[in-house]
């Protein structure tokens, strides 16, 4: 492996190297995709916004904090090890702390990759890397449903309480709830107590009696089953209450969280008046699931498909080919399926891509088992979105004064006001009224409230000619004929597996 600052010049050097593919994400995703192709002979640069590739799931304490054992804050640590061997013993580019903000389509089988890169402290500058094929391995992000209090400090997300803890050894309070719905609440719980936290209850919205409408998913994936046993023996070994079909409806305290107020839900997720109760704590760790980063893939064109728990994902070919001709993906960007899936759906794009540029894709066999694979932990993850599927009935968790958009302060009652008295019928139109979805995070935090108060179900994929902010003076430093994406083909999220990964 070159882990290399940059080898692909700013703007006024020589014409940069050009790969063979680029990968964007540092992930189980995106790491897998470069090692088997460089494996297979191609010429490999792996763009990441984090230092040390993993992704979010793989995440490891700074050098600095001179971790002794990181390997315990996670599972399945084994395959990650084998991976990160096979990238130093590579010939894969790795380009650490590349922000990509652009990708730019020439033909079918010319692209360039625009980032952003620099060292803490450092100004950034634009670098640009040059590939005959681009796999997208850019994970996927928190989504969060908000409620009354969720801006106090101490009131974090799911998967950063576990990225606290994995990058920082830290913990986000003494005593901390965790909410939301899905699976990796119970992992988030469980590192949580594991490390001396005490959680005195786990707060499900969903249930997982869900699961079993689809027991082939359960049967054919029994791997899923004895994880969930792991993190369920660790709850009952410290006494953590699970409880489901409940939500946190609101979160109370002063300068910061003091105590969290807990409701049944009905079957549509509204409150069941009566039953709520107050637990005190001093942090409360939320996230309803995760949604898949597709900004670069829409940027660029490629079709979407709708998940069952109402996200957008990338529509994918057998080969993990997207439906513009040269770009793949894997992991979570064609939908959230976990690190194992993802690795698997790393290796087949890369096989693929080394097929269409004229390289032996690898022993048939290898193939057959990868997709056979692929479709039994697919078939899990369609089972776990639709088992914790957001209910409709959600926003009647919201006061008139509930911050909703919390880049531009637009409450509740403002987004409310935009659809009942001037008639706006979409989240892009209460964009334009309110500025909901318009501050620094672009939508990706208040997205899928601001549509589901509008009246959709999801906000609709973007297509933005800059996926990620971007300084004038990187912009400046471009050469004439790159300051600006040709045929509206660039655009798109940040080196993503370091930006959701599967946690």
């Amino acid at each position: 492996m070159r882990d290399m600052a940059s080898e692909t010049g700013a703007a006024g050097s020589a014409e940069p190297e050009a790969y063979d593919l680029v990968v964007i994400g540092g992930g189980p995703a995106g790491l897998a995709g470069a090692v088997t192709a460089s494996e297979l002979g191609l010429r490999v640069a792996l763009l990441d916004l984090a230092e040390r590739v993993g992704g979010q799931f793989y995440r490891q304490p700074a050098a600095a904090l001179r971790a002794g054992r990181p390997e315990a804050l996670h599972h399945d640590w084994d395959a990650f090890a084998v991976l990160r061997e096979r990238l130093a013993a590579g010939g894969v580019t790795h380009l650490a702390r590349h922000h990509v903000w652009a990708v730019e389509r020439h033909d079918a089988t010319a692209w360039t990759v625009h980032a952003v890169t620099g060292a803490d402290g450092d100004e950034e500058r634009p670098v640009r890397v040059r590939a005959r094929a681009v796999l997208l391995a850019t994970g996927a992000y928190e989504r969060q449903l908000p409620f009354p209090g969720w801006t106090l400090p101490g009131v974090v997300g799911a998967g950063g309480a576990q990225a606290m803890l994995k990058a920082g050894l830290v913990l986000p309070g003494k005593r901390v709830v965790v909410a939301g719905s899905g699976p990796l609440l119970l992992a988030v719980a469980s590192s949580l107590v594991t490390a001396g936290a005490d959680v005195p209850a786990v707060i499900e919205a969903a249930g997982y009696l869900g699961y079993a409408r689809r027991p082939g998913a359960l049967v054919a994936n029994p791997h899923k089953l004895a994880e969930a046993a792991v993190h369920g023996a660790a709850l009952l070994r410290h006494r953590v209450a699970l409880r489901t079909r409940s939500a946190v409806t609101a979160v109370h305290g002063a300068e910061r969280v003091e105590a969290v107020t807990v409701a049944r839900l009905d079957p549509r997720w509204r409150p069941v008046p009566g039953t709520e109760r107050e637990i005190a704590c001093d942090a409360l760790a939320v996230g309803h699931g995760l949604v898949p980063a597709i900004d670069l893939g829409t940027t660029l064109g490629c079709a979407t498909r709708r998940t069952p728990d109402g996200t957008l994902a990338l529509a994918l070919d057998r080969r993990q080919e997207t439906s513009v001709r040269g770009v793949w993906a894997a992991g979570e960007p064609g939908g959230v399926g976990g690190a194992q899936l993802a690795c698997v759906e790393g290796e087949l794009a890369a096989m693929a891509i080394a097929a269409r540029l004229g390289r032996h894709p690898g022993p048939g066999g290898r193939v057959r088992q990868l997709r056979n694979r692929r479709g039994r932990l697919r078939r899990f993850g369609e089972a776990m979105a639709a088992a914790h599927a957001p209910g409709p009935g959600w926003p009647d968790w919201l006061r008139d004064d509930t911050e909703v958009c919390r880049c531009e302060e637009v409450s509740a009652g403002g987004i409310r006001e935009a659809v009942e008295e001037y008639g706006a019928r979409d989240a892009r139109t209460v964009k334009l009224l309110t500025r909901a979805g318009m501050g620094w995070c672009q939508g990706r935090t208040c997205g899928t409230a601001v549509s589901c108060l509008a009246g959709g179900a999801k906000p609709p994929a973007e297509r933005r000619p800059l996926g990620a902010p971007v300084p004038l003076g990187a912009l400046a430093a471009l050469a004439p004929a790159d300051g600006a994406a040709r045929g509206g083909a660039a655009g798109g999220d940040g080196a993503g597996g370091s930006a959701g990964g599967s946690a």
